[in-house]
């Protein structure tokens, strides 16, 4: 991954009906994939119910 680095946000739905939204510091070029194994893993390692790990159920969105 190159390039300037900007800001993410991805939003994984969980178990609990919720959506759960990580903030994620990234190049601008990042690949999506990525984006959501990072947040995923943040949220894997917290208290909070489980998210889904399916790549499709994320949003993502480039902040900055």
């Amino acid at each position: 991954m190159e390039g300037r680095r900007g800001c993410w946000l991805v939003a994984l739905p969980a178990i609990d009906g919720k959506e759960y939204v990580y903030r994620v510091y990234a190049p601008r070029d990042a690949l999506p994939a990525d984006l959501f194994w990072e947040a995923w893993h943040c949220h894997d390692e917290s208290a909070l119910p489980r998210a889904w790990d399916l790549f499709d159920t994320a949003v993502i969105r480039h902040i900055g």
